[in-house]
């Protein structure tokens, strides 16, 4: 099924696949904090990799920038810069295309949501906040309704059905029973926030532009580089000084330096993901690679020395026998605690950069990209027919 933002082809080659097979014992990384042996979840075992069947493309200057599968409608919703898609995950084929003329602020989609009452939240870049109403269509927030800022990069949901919002000028909280919101800055360690997670114990964790910051019933505390967050600057890559603190009218996120390579910037983190397995908390950095903190005093960070497909970390999911997959500056790296294999252009994705990663409920992959999404299945040939 085809549009003018949505196309898909089908394959069931592989191309070249990289592989890498590392001991789980010689995965010890040495951080400021201490030496542990690399723990992932107990169940990741599995050394068989997915394969790639289908890849979807939106356009070569188009963007995914997130992913979110909703059990409740079998769907997939892709975020993108040019509109939000639903996509039917027995079929496949595209369900809806959400914009401007569905009812949305602004078509360019940064996070997407599942709240507790199977409604669907959308982050976008400068036109707030979207969320479906019950009977059809969208209803927005802005500022002016208590919304921290216009721009919306992530989102959270905590176990009292409160939603954690990431905005570029700190984080916002709605009450599960209306619409009322209370905003966080002061307590923060940066107030652009990108990622947010919550974990067992209901503690909520946010990734931002110069470190980590969680909150715990009512108290804050903060993380940086100088803590263990990111891994040391081996590779001596150029320093980045973007940062968000008082630099609105020039900010960017612009990875590379001036010549083009990787650059340095361990407190930007990207991602935030809780180990469902372990509870350990994932960030993913700009260019410190992927850090894990076991939430008290232990700081560990994989990196291309590992197996890390590259340095600079967008995403992170787990699939539910531990697995976990990277979405990094040079490919998708997917680890089982023993191998890891890489997925990049050779192998069938759109764009080097993987922006967003989702584990659907077939437990197939998804990989956003500039251009277009990929799937991967474990499943046999026979299966995928």
């Amino acid at each position: 099924m085809s549009s003018h933002l949505y196309e898909h082809s089908g394959s069931n080659k592989l191309g070249t696949m990289t592989v890498v097979k590392r001991s789980l014992k010689a995965l010890i990384t040495t951080c400021l904090v201490a030496i542990v042996l690399w723990p992932v979840g107990a169940g990741a075992q599995s050394t068989k990799a997915p394969t790639v069947v289908e890849t979807y493309r939106i356009g070569d200057n188009a963007f995914v920038r997130a992913l979110k599968a909703d059990p409740n409608q079998n769907s997939l919703w892709v975020g993108t810069s040019v509109g939000a898609i639903e996509v039917d995950l027995s079929s496949h084929n595209m369900k809806n295309v959400f914009t401007r003329a569905e009812g949305l602020a602004n078509e360019y989609i940064f996070a997407i949501g599942i709240g507790p009452k199977k409604r669907i939240w959308l982050g976008t870049n400068a036109g707030g906040l979207s969320r479906s109403k019950p009977d059809g269509g969208w209803e927005t927030f802005f500022p002016m309704h208590g919304l921290a800022d216009y721009w919306v990069y992530s989102f959270a949901f905590d176990k009292q059905g409160k939603a954690w919002i990431g905005t570029w000028d700190g984080v916002s909280v709605m009450d599960a029973d209306g619409d009322a919101m209370t905003t966080y800055r002061k307590e923060l360690i940066n107030v652009w926030v990108y990622g947010l997670g919550v974990d067992a114990k209901g503690r909520v964790w946010l990734g931002t532009e110069g470190g980590v910051s969680m909150h715990d019933a009512g108290t804050w505390s903060s993380w940086d580089h100088d803590d263990g967050l990111g891994a040391i600057n081996a590779q001596e890559l150029q320093r980045s000084t973007n940062t968000g603190l008082g630099t609105r009218s020039r900010h960017d996120l612009s990875v590379a330096g001036s010549a083009g390579q990787e650059t340095f910037n361990p407190n930007y983190v990207f991602a935030v993901k809780v180990d469902e397995q372990t509870q350990d908390i994932w960030f993913g950095t700009w260019g410190g690679g992927a850090s894990r903190f076991n939430g008290k005093d232990e700081w560990t960070s994989l990196t291309t020395k590992d197996g890390l497909a590259g340095n600079i970390v967008y995403a992170i999911a787990q699939e539910p026998d531990g697995t976990l997959w990277f979405g990094t500056n040079r490919g998708a790296s997917r680890f089982d605690g023993e191998t890891w294999t890489t997925f990049d252009m050779s192998t069938g994705l759109t764009g080097a950069n993987v922006f967003a990663i989702e584990i659907d409920q077939n437990n197939d992959v998804w990989l956003g990209t500039k251009g277009g999404v990929t799937r991967l299945t474990y499943k046999s040939s026979q299966e995928k027919e």
